[in-house]
Formats: structure tokens, C-alpha cells, sequence
């Protein structure tokens, strides 16, 4: 799912004469991450919904969020055969199956990220601030998903069916250039928003915890450093490319932008690693946290 505009570009990679392989080589390295991905993530996801595990100690609203989050992060895994097959031998189901899947791939990364977020400033609400979340859970959920839906619409129109070299594939294509800055931007300045709250929720936490009488947790503060680490690990790739990509498109620096094309498949595909390892940091790790923490912050956080 990388975002080249330029065919010319990307399909000019082998030289003339040559012959030419059944199957994309580029394609390689992001395919074997997304198998990896697949391979953990679905039975994780598939274990967090069946085992529920620790959650009789989470609020009902925080149950909800784990299993919208588990459950959106499932239906993106499952896509990843399809996804798959696109990088490495082109795509042949069509252009409504292509839009489709694209959309439903976007909803769902968009809506675990939301998701991630609104647990995380939920946590920092009560743990912190002391106060409680008066939004009904189902009010909540459905404002995270119309929320998810309205950002990635541009899916819809963007991506097309697109000549790669000898295949055709399932990628987005834009109709201007100012089209394609715009959608990066976005992109960048969602990420960036999630992540500062994500991050600013935990660290404030953390600090809340850490500041009880005679207690300090290694194991918190690695708890703690795992979340935000992999929030950010995960998905600069992506944000640096997409950075690069706005810098070459305005330069109009041809080699940079092929470089940014070469990079973006990869770099989208470690972002499906996130919900790979959400259900190890938010199903079954955040469970110790509470543990963890002393007698009077464990009565808030049992209220999560």
C-alpha cells in the first residue's frame, strides 16, 4: 500500500532486455512483515476476545474500549492475506474490491489509534485529575468510529488500481499534487496529536504513581516506557516518509521522491505491528499496572 503518483518512476527499476519476475521482489520485505503480523496478531487478538484476561478489575467502560480495540485491530490483521498478495504478485480482485478493502484496512487503524487515545486520557482522567468519565460508553464508541470513518474517507477516492512496472496493484493515486501534500499532511498532524496525548497521558501517570509514599516500580516505569516507545517506533517510519514525500513533491526532486516510493510499503507495514502488540500491552500488561500500584491509586484505577 505505498503511495506513488509517478509511474514512471516506480516501474523503471529493472533494465530493458532483462527478464522479468513472476512476482514483485520490492514487495518482499513488507510482505514478510505483514505475514509476521499476521501470524501473531490474529490468534493475540482472537485469545484477548475469548480470555477477557484480568478484566473483571476494569470499569465497563474500559472493557468496551479493550474490545472495540481488539476487535478493529483483528479485522485489519485479517485483511493482511489480501494485502499480501498485492505487494508481491499485483492485485486481480478488481477496483470496488480494492476501494473496499482499503477503506476497511484505514477505518481500522484509525479507529485502533483513536481507541488507544481515548483509553489513555480516560486513565489520566481518573488516575490523575480524579475525575470520573461521564460519557455513556455507547455515545463514546460511536464517536470514535464516525471519527475513524470521516478521516480516512480520502481512501475512497484516492486509491485506485495502478500500473506497477509489469502489475497492476491496489494503491493510492492522486489526481493533483496538492492533492497528494494535503493527504500526507493530515496524515502527519493525526499522528502527531494521537501520539502527544498518548504520551502525555502515560508520563503523567506514571508521575502520579511513582509519586506515592514508599513506592517506586521498575516495572511500572518499563510498563509505561513500552507504550509510548511503541507508539512511536511503530508509526515515525511512516510520518518521516511521508515528511520526505511533501519535500520532494514541492522540490519536485524526482530521485527523492523515488526513494520515498520505494519506502512507503515498508513503512506502512511496520504500523500493523502496533496491533500485533496491543494486546499484549493493553489486554494483558495494563493488568499488572493495577496491580502494581499502591493501595490508594489502585482504588482509582480499579475504576478504569
Amino acid at each position: 500500500m505505498d503511495e506513488s503518483n509517478f509511474t514512471g518512476i516506480i516501474s523503471n527499476i529493472s533494465s530493458p532486455g532483462l527478464p522479468q519476475p513472476s512476482w514483485n521482489q520490492r514487495g518482499l520485505i513488507p510482505a514478510l512483515v505483514l505475514s509476521f503480523c499476521f501470524l501473531l496478531g490474529v490468534p493475540g487478538n482472537i485469545a484477548v476476545i475469548i480470555l477477557k484476561p484480568n478484566w473483571e478489575h476494569l470499569s465497563s467502560m474500559s472493557q468496551s474500549l479493550m474490545l472495540y480495540l481488539t476487535i478493529s485491530d483483528l479485522i485489519c490483521l485479517l485483511t493482511l492475506p489480501l494485502w499480501i498478495y498485492n505487494l508481491v504478485l499485483g492485485w486481480t480482485f478488481g477496483l470496488v474490491a480494492c476501494k473496499a478493502l482499503a477503506y476497511l484496512v484505514y477505518c481500522t487503524v484509525y479507529s485502533s489509534q483513536l481507541t488507544v487515545t481515548a483509553l489513555s486520557i480516560q486513565r489520566y482522567l481518573i488516575v490523575v485529575r480524579g475525575r470520573q468519565c461521564h460519557v455513556q460508553k455507547g455515545t463514546l464508541l460511536v464517536l470514535l468510529w464516525l471519527a475513524a470513518v470521516t478521516l480516512c474517507i480520502h481512501a475512497v477516492v484516492t486509491v485506485q488500481l495502478t500500473k506497477d512496472g509489469q502489475w497492476i496493484r491496489c494503491l493510492p493515486h492522486y489526481s493533483s499534487e496538492t492533492e497528494w501534500v494535503a493527504v500526507l499532511v493530515i496524515e502527519n498532524l493525526y499522528g502527531l496529536v494521537t501520539f502527544s496525548l498518548v504520551a502525555f497521558s502515560y508520563v503523567c501517570l506514571h508521575k502520579k504513581v511513582n509519586r506515592a509514599a514508599f513506592f517506586n516500580s521498575p516495572q511500572t516505569t518499563r510498563l509505561v516506557i513500552s507504550i509510548i516507545a511503541s507508539n512511536f517506533i511503530l508509526f515515525a517510519p511512516v510520518h518521516v516518509v511521508n515528511v520526505l514525500g511533501v519535500l520532494a513533491i514541492s522540490l519536485k526532486n524526482k530521485k527523492l521522491l523515488k526513494f520515498c516510493a520505494d519506502s512507503w510499503s515498508v513503512a506502512k507495514s511496520f504500523t500493523f505491528i502496533n496491533s500485533s502488540l496491543n494486546p499484549l500491552l493493553y489486554a494483558f500488561i495494563f493488568t499488572k499496572l493495577c496491580r502494581l500500584c499502591p493501595k490508594d491509586s489502585t482504588q482509582k484505577m480499579d475504576q478504569l
